[in-house]
């Protein structure tokens, strides 16, 4: 009889030191009731919204089939996916207004349409990057491909990381596809599937047009990426990209210098301009060696980096 007494009162007092716990020091009862729990567990939303389609699209002045239900939806995917991955697509807005002072000026001499621009940004965001398949450089070129279209590819000098000369070969590319399919957008897919390929099976889908086909999964998406980072990048704002001027990478500044001998060391080279060796290759890339052997004699321009005192 003693002991249940006894674990009477130590329940009592467990229950009171509950109760003493669970106020606060002004002796206010803390116990939730059932409306301040329901507050208290509540989780914020993110609110979320879908994308609405520009009235009107197109790709070198050739038109989007908007009316097009599967044109409509694959449009709509890629929008959101560049919409909504916001870190990716924002860093390829800074680089974007980093790079078109050297890339546009390219497209304007080969009489390329500037939205090619936008293809740069689908290939590599912008950035001097090897592909699985060891495509290299903003354009994403394959070492066959840079050197048919001049290129020079070597141990020493790898071209496709030049961001003019790159341009240039991509350019020459984009040219003969559209001698080919006479189509500003069947160039554009060629350049993802290859001519060939891509000549092959509109033939045998008996397709007019890029939009009318069945392709595979990679280039079925890729005229759509281009045309949604065209639209995001030249309209940001519409999609949620508040930037300004000073938010993005500013274009670099810098001088000219022709190289047509061997450079023992690039390093030193720079050290003659006041650079470092990061500083030369952040601008030139293509220097794939500490030294350049040049054999040939053969007339390089290398771009010396202007200090942010001599601009």
């Amino acid at each position: 009889m003693k002991s249940k007494l006894l674990f009477a009162g130590i329940g009592a007092a467990v229950m009171l030191c509950t109760v003493l716990l669970l106020r606060n020091h002004k002796g206010v009862d803390i116990l939730p009731n059932a409306a301040q729990a329901e507050e208290k567990t509540e989780t914020p939303v993110v609110k979320t919204y879908p994308i609405t389609l520009p009235s009107h699209i197109d790709f070198c002045g050739e038109a989007v089939p908007l009316a097009d239900r599967d044109v409509q939806e694959r449009l709509d995917r890629e929008l959101l996916v560049n919409t909504y991955w916001q870190s990716q697509t924002l860093l390829i807005l800074k680089e974007y207004n980093k790079l078109k002072p050297l890339l546009e000026p390219v497209l304007k001499e080969y009489k390329v349409p500037n939205d090619f621009i936008f293809l740069a940004a689908a290939e590599s965001g912008y950035k001097n990057v090897v592909s699985p398949a060891n495509a290299a450089g903003v354009w994403q070129l394959l070492g066959e491909t840079a050197r048919h279209n001049g290129l020079e590819v070597n141990d020493e000098v790898d071209e496709r990381y030049h961001f003019v000369k790159s341009t240039e070969a991509a350019c020459k590319y984009l040219l003969d596809a559209y001698n080919q399919f006479g189509s500003w957008t069947m160039a554009a897919a060629s350049y993802n599937m290859g001519m060939e390929g891509l000549r092959k099976t509109k033939d045998q889908q008996l397709a007019k047009t890029y939009y009318d086909m069945m392709l595979s999964g990679e280039t079925q998406r890729y005229v759509f990426r281009i045309l949604a980072l065209k639209e995001i990048l030249t309209n940001p704002q519409r999609y949620g990209f508040m930037v300004t001027e000073n938010d993005l990478y500013q274009p670099y500044r810098f001088d000219e210098v022709k190289v047509d001998s061997a450079v023992g060391s690039w390093a030193r080279f720079a050290q003659q301009y006041k650079l470092t060796y990061k500083d030369l290759k952040i601008l030139n890339p293509w220097m794939r060696s500490y030294k350049l052997t040049n054999k040939q004699a053969k007339d390089y321009v290398v771009y010396v980096m202007q200090k942010p005192n001599e601009q």
